[in-house]
């Protein structure tokens, strides 16, 4: 079974940690992503730049339409994901509590199952 493990960030949490304490998240994130490697339960992991960073993309009049930054006003954006395969949701949810975030109150980790991939359901 696939699943898209979401990393979501608070920017002002994020700000407020220590640079030991952001440099043991990336750590704990180098260590995460050997074990799941030696498992053979990653699939990809991604981080993505800030929000100020996009483009958002509309059609309007058959015309497509750019704006730069997020779509919608929220304290949290997505920062990266993981896309995992294992056996069950349960293994899912014990992999993403091992993810450094999820032990920082402020900031967020996301398990969702793939419905489907490649326009095959999955199983």
């Amino acid at each position: 079974m696939k699943f898209l493990i979401n990393l979501h960030i608070n920017p002002a949490v994020l700000d407020a940690l220590t640079d030991e304490e952001k440099a043991a998240i990336g750590d704990g994130h180098a260590a995460f992503i050997k074990a799941l490697k030696r498992s053979g339960e990653l699939i990809t992991t991604q981080a993505l730049t800030d929000p100020s960073q996009a483009a958002v993309v509309t059609v309007r009049d058959g015309q497509p339409v750019v704006s730069d930054g997020p779509f919608l006003e929220a304290k949290e954006y997505l920062g990266g994901f993981y896309l995992i395969d294992c056996e069950s949701k349960e293994r899912a949810i014990e992999l993403a509590a091992r993810i450094p975030d999820s032990a920082i109150e402020g900031l967020g980790v996301e398990v969702r199952q793939v419905m489907f991939a490649d326009g095959q359901l999955e199983s």
